[in-house]
């Protein structure tokens, strides 16, 4: 039966991690300009290649494990639409959880999955749970990453030094021959900051 945005499952909603809404540049530099610390300890995780969570994974001293905080068909912003091309009211499988090493939260990462991949062996996007989303793109050839943007997170208001908030983050389509999903990554200071 299909999922409707009233059936986003929050199994357990924090309101001190968020996504906030994030200025995205194309340019590393661009960004470093705005804010320093993007070519400070976090530079490696902004720019790492290959699998995000394989990174993160080899980072972990004893565990790695994500928690799945909403995921269903939600409105993506205005913004995700015109960097998906798709109608700006389009629905979308939208994905939000916590990736987690050693048992604490270290990247709060957002997945806007257009109607167009849940089709074939996209439908798999509808049922990763607690599965990361890297092992479904990186094992399959079909799914292509484009370059990675650099974003600036804001937080209204809030100090920007606010260590249990995302500052900074990362994002990049994934495409295959039919269609294109948005993967976004905000990185935790936790992870990079030796505080």
């Amino acid at each position: 039966m299909p999922l409707k945005a009233s059936d986003i499952n929050t199994p357990d909603p924090s309101p001190r991690l968020t996504i906030p809404l994030t200025d995205w540049y194309s340019s590393f530099a661009a960004a470093g300009l705005r804010n320093p610390e993007v070519h400070g300890p976090a530079r490696y995780w902004l720019k790492v290649e290959g699998s995000f969570t394989r990174a993160l994974q080899n980072q972990c001293a004893r565990s790695f494990h994500v928690e799945v905080q909403r995921e269903g068909f939600a409105t993506p912003t205005p913004e995700e639409a015109i960097r998906l091309s798709i109608p700006h009211r389009q629905q979308a499988w939208i994905r939000e959880v916590r990736l987690c090493g050693d048992g604490k939260p270290w990247v709060l990462a957002r997945t806007v999955i257009p109607l167009a991949c849940l089709t074939g062996e996209g439908r798999r996007l509808l049922y990763l749970g607690s599965k990361p989303l890297g092992a479904f793109l990186f094992s399959s050839r079909n799914w292509q990453r484009g370059p990675l943007e650099t974003g600036l997170c804001n937080h209204d208001g809030q100090s920007p030094s606010n260590a249990s908030q995302p500052q900074l983050a990362r994002r990049s389509l994934f495409s295959n021959k039919n269609s294109a999903l948005l993967v976004g990554e905000y990185l935790l200071p936790i992870l990079y900051r030796q505080d």
